[in-house]
């Protein structure tokens, strides 16, 4: 197969990427190892309600995704945050009532963040996007670059852009191999998010609103550090959700978590918490396709991401990154994806090659 420009991964980033640079008359193709669009963003549907097992939010002051729900006509609500918080101390015991929900003017879309990713996959031609295709080689020559795929589909392109995290893309053999600077930064960047996992709970009823409780708790006893209520702007079913604080090694025994989750939700939220229409845990950590073993250090504060110059301007900038962990002011969050892939269209269409 030839194209212009290769977009390995399609995640938020490179679906926007794609779609921007086909506006624009481009020649595009789009390689991604899962067999769904998306990436990290993953949206789960039960009954009426939509859940993100990844990204669930967006805030004020992050004017390209808002302006891209607007674009693809989508709808947004406010995280519910009516109610009181829930503290849980080092041994297990809850105070309630103490604060009010933390979340205030997060939003969230109507239809899950999925919502988003798939209005920009439908955006785009068919056979512009091969699910399924993991680029397992990048060989460049005086002509362009030739991508392999673990399927043994070859590729011709321009250019190539890497829109997914430094980490994962660093497994990816280089012909000529990239400088051993490139290829440190590449594995020291921490992929945001991949270390991560997340339990939701679905109920008929949300009878932690009806006790006056916002479903926002916060945990230093655990298995799971802070809580929200995951639940659609309207209707069922019900949902809380949070994030799991034991480390991945602790995470491997699922019937024992499922246990510990619904003890630490009972001593939270009551008895009524026990019975769950479902139990869903994701954990990012031991997806292949996100982290890498180096993402199950545990990470205590954001990184700091952006460009680093060891990753700009490879290959005479025929090789471009643009995941969420290179955009300079919002990396690491949903709008840094946006951010990465303005910042990559921005050098495809000033050096054209």
């Amino acid at each position: 197969m030839e194209t212009r420009v290769l977009i390995i991964g399609a995640g938020l980033s490179g679906l926007s990427l794609a779609t921007q640079l086909v506006e624009r008359g481009h020649v595009v193709l789009l390689a991604e190892a899962r067999d769904r669009p998306g990436g990290r963003i993953l949206t789960e549907r039960l009954g009426n309600g939509y859940f993100d097992l990844g990204p669930a939010w967006f805030w004020p002051g992050q004017p390209r995704i808002a302006a891209l729900v607007d674009q693809l006509g989508l709808k947004w609500f406010e995280q519910y945050s009516t109610g009181a918080l829930c503290f849980e101390d080092e041994s297990g015991r809850v105070e309630w009532g103490r604060g009010f929900a933390s979340m205030q003017e997060s939003y969230r879309l109507q239809g899950g963040m999925a919502a988003l990713t798939d209005a920009l996959a439908a955006e785009l031609p068919a056979d512009r996007i091969k699910l399924s295709t993991s680029i397992t080689a990048l060989n460049r020559d005086n002509d362009g670059i030739t991508a392999t795929s673990e399927n043994g589909l070859t590729i011709r392109a321009q250019q190539v852009v890497l829109a997914l995290p430094p980490r994962v893309a660093s497994r990816i053999s280089f012909s000529p191999a990239l400088p051993q600077a490139t290829q440190e930064i590449m594995s020291g960047i921490a992929t945001w998010m991949a270390g991560q996992a997340k339990a939701i709970a679905t109920y008929d009823t949300p009878f932690w609103r009806n006790a006056g409780l916002s479903g926002n708790a916060m945990s230093r006893h655990g298995p799971m550090v802070e809580l929200h209520d995951a639940s659609p702007a309207l209707g069922g079913p019900y949902a809380l959700f949070g994030f799991i604080g034991f480390p991945p090694q602790a995470r491997r025994d699922e019937l024992h978590l499922r246990q510990v989750l619904l003890d630490q939700l009972v001593r939270l939220f009551g008895p009524e918490a026990n019975e769950p229409v479902s139990l869903r845990i994701m954990d990012w950590v031991f997806e292949p396709f996100t982290a890498t073993p180096l993402d199950q250090q545990p990470v205590y504060a954001h990184p700091q991401y952006g460009m680093p110059r060891a990753l700009d301007r490879i290959w005479e900038n025929r090789l471009i990154f643009a995941g969420t962990e290179v955009a300079t002011q919002f990396g690491g969050y949903l709008e840094g994806a946006l951010e990465a892939a303005e910042n990559a269209l921005l050098l495809i269409e000033k050096e054209k090659v």
